[in-house]
């Protein structure tokens, strides 16, 4: 079969393919172009100022991330999905005002999205086979270096917003991914921003790491620092980081068009092993084997024990002064990682201090 790849015929089987990706789950589907304008130069002063802090493959693939030709060569036309995520679990403010608690990002509360989201664009790719025959695809989901916000934004699935997250009128709460194909698709053009003079999102970043509109500094982070960081968290931003062990939300919660956000009915996506209630003390008692037999199947596990502990003695050095607190704590002393033993003295420093605040004051 000689496949018709003329614009006429692709142009009206974009309509099919929305269809079919809507059956498979995404909240929406569109086509973007192979250049990407000026994100390339966004993306290289990024990088100059140093604001990917540790992550060494950003500035290792340098410009090949704003140039999908040269990732998969033969790439004519992507097509960009968003899938939505947020979970149907416990407020995330009560988990934020409740020091005794564990804040893990909305997005990792249920099963790891990688997989899942490359399963539905692999099945996509299946159905426009079907329908054409074969055909050159790649698919991506955060797991290879692509430009996800620039090519959603292109595709008119929505528009970068301040804190450099895609934005809908229906919010942030959900994942993208791309499928590179080498069909010259028309693309869908960009998207309006609805952001205005708004700044909700830097105002409320409890690190300060929106810098400016549009630009984030990553090793100011909480979800940099939580995550990819591998080292020690600066001294000077612990307080900061509250309860929160594993990533953040807060420039998503702070923004008006979250308002709007409808939950997911995906049960993939649903809180598992009561993570989102989950307490500081309980999971911080958690040994390596559990630590990797509980997450199993969760983004939450690619950090590593090491980290989890890491996080976890933050968030209770940050926490009420409590003698369980300082039990736990101490019952990790002798922790065979230098890391994990230095945040976990630090965290016991904060609870003495903590607690001797009171009878200052009297």
């Amino acid at each position: 079969m000689t496949l018709d790849r003329s614009p006429e015929t692709l142009a009206a089987l974009k309509p099919l393919i929305r269809q079919w990706g809507r059956q498979l789950g995404f909240s929406a589907v569109g086509f973007a172009p192979v250049e990407l304008g000026a994100a390339e130069a966004e993306l290289m002063d990024w990088l100059g100022r140093g604001f990917h802090g540790d992550m060494d493959y950003m500035a290792r693939h340098g410009a090949t991330r704003a140039r999908p030709q040269e990732l998969v060569p033969g790439t004519a036309g992507i097509i960009s999905v968003r899938l939505d995520y947020l979970p149907d679990a416990a407020a995330a403010q009560a988990n934020l005002a409740d020091p005794a608690r564990a804040y893990i990002s909305r997005y990792a509360l249920g099963r790891d999205y990688h997989k899942l989201v490359r399963a539905r664009l692999l099945k996509l790719y299946e159905r426009i086979a079907r329908e054409i025959g074969p055909f050159q695809a790649r698919p991506f989901a955060d797991s290879a270096p692509v430009l996800e916000v620039a090519l959603a934004s292109r595709a008119a699935l929505g528009w970068r917003g301040k804190h450099s997250l895609l934005l809908t009128r229906q919010g942030s709460w959900f994942f993208l991914g791309e499928l590179f194909t080498d069909l010259p698709f028309p693309p869908d053009g960009d998207d309006v921003a609805h952001c205005g003079t708004c700044h909700a999102c830097i105002d409320h970043c409890p690190t300060g790491a929106i810098v400016a509109p549009y630009q984030v500094d990553a090793r100011r982070c909480i979800s940099y620092l939580t995550i990819e960081h591998p080292g020690a968290i600066p001294r000077e931003l612990r307080p900061r980081l509250g309860n929160r062990i594993y990533g953040c939300d807060d420039c998503q919660l702070a923004c008006p068009w979250n308002r709007f956000a409808q939950t997911t009915d995906l049960p993939d996506f649903q809180p598992r092993l009561g993570l989102d209630t989950a307490g500081l003390i309980d999971l911080f008692t958690w040994s390596e084997a559990e630590f990797l037999s509980r997450c199993e199947g969760s983004a939450i596990r690619r950090i590593g024990h090491e980290r989890w502990l890491r996080n976890l003695a933050v968030a209770l050095g940050n926490a009420p002064p409590s003698s369980a607190a300082i039990a736990a704590l101490q019952a990790r002393a002798d922790h065979p990682s230098a890391l994990v033993r230095e945040h976990l003295q630090w965290a016991l420093s904060r609870q003495a201090e903590n607690h001797e605040q009171p009878s200052r004051s009297a």
